[in-house]
């Protein structure tokens, strides 16, 4: 299993639709509304780095109201 945190930047008033929106999709396991640099931060997990990859680009990326996202991949060392 693959996890990672996706640090998302929004368009100015549209955190909160974001974080409902991406909330209810697969392999999304949390998305918080956060302040600082980025809007939401989703916590994701997929089966492979492919899968999380396609997630990443094809489910969240049509999300409206997103404007860029950073993937964090988390690390057990």
């Amino acid at each position: 299993m693959v996890q990672a945190y996706v640090l998302i930047q929004t368009e100015v008033g549209k955190a909160h639709d974001v974080a409902q929106a991406i909330s209810g999709m697969a392999g999304v396991t949390g998305a918080e509304n956060v302040t600082g640099p980025y809007d939401v931060i989703a916590r994701v997990e997929a089966e492979t780095m492919d899968e999380l990859g396609r997630l990443v680009v094809s489910n969240m990326g049509g999300a409206s109201g997103i404007t860029r996202t950073l993937v964090c991949t988390v690390v057990n060392i």
